[in-house]
């Protein structure tokens, strides 16, 4: 099932739109310029949420900067990670650990470089406070745009959503974003522990699993800017790791069928 909500739509700001029973999952690798100000961005955006920083060992002191946050600040933890591993891992781990405190009502998942904006969190989890079991911070949409990115990264992006669409038959206008809010028990019941997929695989794979459910898919429109400072962690692999998930999930799914109508 999917929605889309008007960009010009007023979030609550009460329950889960102000951060209630929120934690906000946010993977690093080599973000110490980025993230003392995302963190205050983040916590004041949503006054009753919780953060939580996964760090997967960056050299540049990431970590340890997030220990310095967490020890002055209650509502950051953080989770430390014996080395780099994806995208994918990082948010599986992080999406456990948050899962295990019981006032866990929603999960947020967003980028720490400011390509997604803060302000945008209260929109996102409004949906939520209704039927909504996902919500899908989208780019091409109306009311969505992509600032500050060449257009080769534009069509590996574009092309990479309309791949995964064609194949998968999904209906969601973005499927490689990685802003996204989910209720507790639709990380629950998804096939979680069986994804492998990094970086746009494991965004393309979550929201199959989640469509695949039957859940309540809901699409809000967001703007995402280039990163504000550090490099970009998207490679040639992490693009063809995508494409050859999407192409075993429909495999998967043709098999499935298959057996089902022996």
């Amino acid at each position: 099932m999917s929605a889309s909500v008007a960009e010009t739509a007023a979030a609550p700001t009460v329950g889960l739109a102000a951060g209630r029973g929120v934690w906000v999952v946010l993977p690093t690798y080599n973000e110490r310029e980025n993230l003392e100000p995302i963190a205050a961005a983040i916590l004041a955006a949503l006054p009753e949420a919780s953060l939580l920083v996964v760090d997967d060992r960056s050299p540049d002191g990431t970590g340890e900067l997030a220990d310095t946050i967490a020890a002055r600040e209650a509502r950051v933890s953080v989770l430390h990670r014996p080395a780099k591993q994806g995208l994918g891992a990082a948010y599986r781990d992080g999406f456990r650990w948050v899962l295990e405190r019981p006032e866990t009502r929603a999960v947020v998942q967003m980028d720490a470089d400011f390509s997604h904006d803060p302000a945008t969190l209260p929109r996102m989890l409004a949906p939520l406070m209704g039927n909504a079991d996902l919500v899908l911070g989208t780019r091409y949409m109306k009311g969505g745009s992509t600032v500050g990115w060449p257009w080769y990264r534009k069509l590996i992006s574009r092309g990479g959503t309309i791949f995964a669409r064609t194949v998968l038959m999904l209906p969601y206008r973005d499927l490689t974003g990685g802003f996204k809010a989910w209720r507790r028990e639709l990380i629950d019941a998804i096939r979680l522990r069986e994804t492998s997929g990094s970086g746009y695989g494991f965004q393309i794979e979550t929201t199959w699993w989640a469509h695949r459910r039957g859940a309540s898919i809901v699409q809000v429109p967001i703007t995402f800017r280039e990163r504000v400072a550090g490099s970009s962690k998207m490679s040639g692999g992490i693009v063809r790791e995508a494409m050859l998930l999407v192409l075993r999930l429909r495999w998967n799914a043709i098999r499935d069928a298959l057996r089902a109508g022996r």
